[in-house]
């Protein structure tokens, strides 16, 4: 049995953190959901953080325990947008520079988003994972600490978002939650067995972008030659090791999907909740609809991780496409 990712005595430090800078989100469960799912449906809005999407919990306990450590040195990250956010946000609040490496071709309004948070924005690289090898060359070359997109303080902060959704909602059958770099259904698993609760974790990746299936399939990790999908935050070829541990030993299955049933998602969110979602947080909404009929009459968590899709594609979506990934 893998030992838990943090203790008990590392979860309340966590928590004093991030709700030092931020009030929980709210969960609700939607009766418009209800009836579209066939589920008691209840929503975790992570997109009402103060950067948008849940990334920013990790962010903050990760840069305020640098500085208690006395690591004030510069830090880089590489992204494709609510990592992004998160580190600079943080890094702010603890008088601590920050340098972002996203892809060419990255969401505008993200990359304009990490720069009024006060990071350097590099942008190179066809995608993220390449991205995030000149991050880490540039480190070496301005004596930068490399922040990657999953670790251990990064779950402690995340898995607040769990707690707070358990505790609502008492134990679920099951939860839903997408898959980027790990760090959200790591915490989501470790916040479940804190808790003691038997609540399924699904995972859900993209259909361009399924590392994680993959690698849930075979046993270990695998990666691609490529991550096409519109959904950014899930945009992902490369498995963290780390990561796979935990997913492998707690998650109940991977379920794909793809971009025109994740762009069905956010028109259902908008339609039966008025609320927003990223590509990546609507994904969990996107195969609950997938697999309703095995999860008819159950109750069901689904994560909206982030609410920060570009107004174009938003639009695109509201008319009735999907946008190219």
């Amino acid at each position: 049995m893998q030992s838990p990712i943090y203790t008990a005595d590392e979860f309340e430090q966590a928590s004093r953190i991030v709700y030092a800078a931020m009030p929980p989100t709210p969960q609700y469960a939607w009766p418009l959901l209800k009836q579209a799912t066939g589920c008691e449906t209840w929503v975790k809005h992570e997109n009402h953080t103060p950067t948008g999407a849940f990334k920013v919990r990790g962010g903050l306990v990760h840069m305020k325990l640098r500085k208690e450590r006395g690591e004030t040195n510069g830090v880089i990250t590489a992204t494709r947008g609510n990592h992004g956010q998160s580190i600079p946000f943080a890094a702010s609040r603890a008088g601590i520079s920050s340098t972002v490496v996203c892809p060419i071709g990255n969401s505008p309004e993200k990359n304009a988003a990490m720069r009024a948070l006060g990071a350097e924005l590099i942008e190179t690289g066809h995608d993220f994972d390449a991205a995030r090898e000149t991050a880490m060359e540039i480190a070496k070359e301005r004596g930068l600490d490399f922040i990657a997109s999953f670790g251990k303080e990064l779950v402690m902060g995340v898995t607040t978002y769990a707690h707070e959704l358990f505790r609502a909602s008492g134990e679920l059958d099951a939860v839903y939650v997408p898959v980027g770099m790990g760090s959200g259904i790591v915490g989501t698993i470790a916040a479940r067995d804190m808790l003691g609760l038997r609540t399924k974790v699904v995972g859900v990746v993209a259909e361009g972008a399924n590392a994680i299936a993959l690698s849930f399939a075979a046993g270990q990790p695998v990666s691609t030659n490529a991550a096409s999908t519109f959904a950014d935050g899930m945009a992902v070829r490369v498995v963290n090791p780390q990561a796979f541990a935990h997913i492998q030993r707690g998650a109940d299955r991977i379920v794909t999907v793809n971009d025109d049933e994740i762009a069905e998602a956010v028109r259902l969110y908008f339609r039966c909740c008025h609320t927003i979602a990223e590509g990546a947080g609507a994904a969990p909404l996107a195969a609950l609809m997938k697999e309703r009929a095995a999860m008819k009459g159950q109750r069901v968590g689904v994560i909206l991780s982030g609410g920060n899709i570009d107004m174009p594609k938003f639009a695109e979506v509201l008319e009735g496409r999907t946008p190219q990934a």
